[in-house]
Order: C-alpha cells, then sequence, then structure tokens
C-alpha cells in the first residue's frame, strides 16, 4: 500500500444527497460527495460538491475546506456573510450554525474530525 494519496475522485461514483428539506430557504441544492478516506477513528477527507440554492446547516465536527470552483456565501449565526471562491480555504469548528447559500456550483475538497 502506498502512503501518498492524491485527493482524486476518477472513476469513483458519488454518493448523491440533498439537504434536510426543512432546511432549505431557496432553490433546490444537490449535493454529490467523494468520500476518499476514512480513517475509522473519527477522521475523513473528500470532495463534496453542491449545486445552487441556500440553506440552514449546523457542523458537529471540525472540518478544513479548500474550494476548489464555484462561488459561495456562508453565513454565521450573528456573524457577517463570507464568501468563498475558488482557492479559498477555511475552518469550520465543531458547532457552526448558519446558512451556505450556493451561487454557482460550488466544489471543495476538505479534511473532517468528529
Amino acid at each position: 500500500m502506498t502512503r501518498f494519496f492524491t485527493m482524486q475522485t476518477g472513476d469513483m461514483p458519488p454518493e448523491e444527497s440533498a439537504p434536510n428539506p426543512d432546511a432549505v430557504i431557496s432553490g433546490t441544492p444537490r449535493f454529490k460527495l467523494w468520500a476518499l478516506e476514512d480513517l475509522g477513528d473519527g477522521v475523513s477527507a473528500g470532495i463534496w460538491e453542491a449545486t445552487p440554492g441556500t440553506w440552514r446547516f449546523t457542523s458537529d465536527h471540525w472540518e478544513y475546506c479548500r474550494i476548489l470552483a464555484g462561488r459561495s456565501v456562508i453565513t454565521e449565526d450573528g456573524g457577517k456573510p463570507r464568501e468563498v471562491t475558488a482557492g479559498d480555504s477555511f475552518i469550520l469548528r465543531a458547532g457552526f450554525t448558519g446558512t451556505w447559500a450556493v451561487i454557482e456550483t460550488t466544489r471543495k475538497d476538505y479534511v473532517a474530525r468528529d
């Protein structure tokens, strides 16, 4: 087994889903997830994509993200809107509550820890 791993989806089919309908504020966002690595100890990594729409969410884990494509606006409850585009990286800490508005289909890679 190699110890070097690239964050590429290759021919791997994504898991498809959507936010809970009760959380959707606008649009009909759809998600694609390529779960590339799961260490079994609460650490995972992969690529996630969402189509336009806005929804409320709460993050129950720590997550590092880097936007690969698209444009979104993430707003923490009580905070200011943060626009993220290709090349931007950020951390969502456990307990984050707010909205995610996808303006242009957004793809990110991530590393998360429960």
